[in-house]
């Protein structure tokens, strides 16, 4: 079968919807002779930042000399993204058999009973089947979107992180942070050790009671790891890492955005606990070789500089507000272009509250993606929040616009609100269509 047929076959599967639970994923990797079971797992969980701090730990445990996995969602462009082993993503061929193989176990669990195999379920199988294929040593698993019920927490891994917990699909999760940390948490295993990144008092409160529970040695990356800010431009993040162990020199992070000195933070706070804890041979010159090096795209990433045209994932409050802070820092009081489109599941108007911060003028848009808002009614509560705002029927036209506008003010575009977004941009910069 063509790749193109597996993949709608994969795809098809997205009509089950989110379906929290182990057990579909633990019969299918049975069938599979559970490949999970071939390699460590460093667990990553949280609302924002998770695939930020992800790519930077793979980025590191690969320039130690460890052959190393990366599974994360959504991708942007292609499928292939979402599998990785040492930075390259899987090819089209190896896909093809991953869907194929995965597709037949999941339709003989599902012969003659009532079980559904989702779209997920099936994405984290691949993965792992595509690690064990590649002997891979060490795998980052970035979570779909929980953590307790999980399709990525049927491993126990070596380390648990849990990156800063916000407001986020609170139709499965809960609709306070008290109970969405207690989900997150849900990757904290007994005994084994768990990092968190900074986050509010109440859900903080959760994890270290979850972890106290499970006899789980907790590391809080807010005490232990301090990044000074020296100098940020377009071109990346010069910063100062310093833990309670070790002092490094001034190193470039190209990762902007303040929001990615905290991911940071829980990165070297992960690499002290592998180090530490885990027993891993991961020296100072491989972290800073992993961190100076880590690349990972739509999360303020810089399109163009002249103009600037930044993308950004910006898809809830709490990222809206890191977005708005650190887009004001790097335009330098430059008026700015905002390119908005999101789903229409999301928290908009608290999204839309925090970019208006920017004063910037907005050209909504459609997603290509049946959980997009229509650009029609996103532009009313824009204007609602009292944004300048306009709709247009497509992200060519409004990238356009902007792009003009930006360029007779000497301004700068931003494109945000949703990863879907910044896929749909990154496919048009690379095919030359702006």
């Amino acid at each position: 079968m063509e790749m193109s047929q597996q993949v709608e076959r994969l795809f098809a599967r997205r009509r089950f919807g989110i379906k929290p639970g182990l057990e579909s994923e633990r019969e299918l990797l049975e069938v599979l002779g559970n490949p999970e079971r071939s390699f460590a797992a460093v667990h990553v969980a949280g609302t924002n930042g998770k695939g930020s701090v992800s790519a930077i730990l793979a980025s590191v445990l690969t320039a130690a000399g460890f052959r190393t996995g990366l599974f994360t969602s959504p991708h942007l462009v292609r499928l292939n993204e979402r599998f990785r082993v040492n930075r390259d993503m899987v090819d089209d061929a190896m896909l093809t058999r991953l869907m194929g193989r995965v597709e037949q176990a999941a339709e003989a669990i599902e012969a003659g009973s009532e079980t559904q195999v989702t779209f997920f379920e099936c994405c984290t199988a691949m993965a792992f089947e595509h690690f064990k294929a590649n002997k891979v040593q060490l795998a980052v698993l970035e979570t779909g979107m929980g953590g307790r019920l999980d399709a990525t927490s049927v491993v126990t891994p070596a380390v648990s992180v849990i990156t800063r917990i916000a407001m986020d699909h609170t139709a499965y999760l809960g609709d306070d942070l008290v109970t969405i940390a207690r989900e997150k948490g849900g990757i904290i295993k007994p005994d084994r050790p768990v990092v968190i990144g900074a986050m509010p008092p109440e859900a903080r409160d959760v994890l270290v009671q979850l972890a106290r529970e499970h006899k789980a040695p907790l590391r809080d990356a807010a005490d232990s790891v301090s990044i000074d800010l020296l100098k940020a431009d377009l071109d990346g993040q010069c910063v100062k890492i310093e833990t309670s162990q070790r002092s490094f020199p001034p190193v470039t992070v190209p990762l902007l955005g303040e929001y990615q000195l905290e991911n940071l933070a829980l990165a070297v706070a992960t690499c002290e606990v592998l180090r530490d804890e885990v027993q891993l041979p991961l020296t100072d010159e491989a972290l800073v070789e992993g961190v100076t090096t880590t690349h990972w795209e739509g999360r303020l990433q810089v399109l163009q500089q002249d103009p600037p045209v930044l993308v950004d994932g910006a898809h809830n409050p709490d990222a809206a507000h890191a977005l708005a802070r650190s887009l004001k820092r790097l335009v330098k009081g430059r008026p700015v272009a905002l390119v908005l489109g999101m789903c229409a599941d999301k928290h908009i108007r608290g999204t839309l509250q925090e970019l208006a911060a920017l004063k910037a003028h907005v050209w909504t848009v459609p997603l290509a993606n049946e959980r997009g808002l229509p650009a029609g009614d996103l532009q009313q509560l824009a204007t609602s929040v009292g944004m300048d705002a306009i709709a247009t029927d497509d992200l060519q036209t409004a990238l356009a616009q902007a792009s003009d506008w930006a360029g007779e003010r000497d301004g700068a575009v931003c494109v945000a609100g949703s990863l879907f977004l910044a896929g749909e941009l990154l496919q048009l910069w690379k095919a030359g269509n702006r």
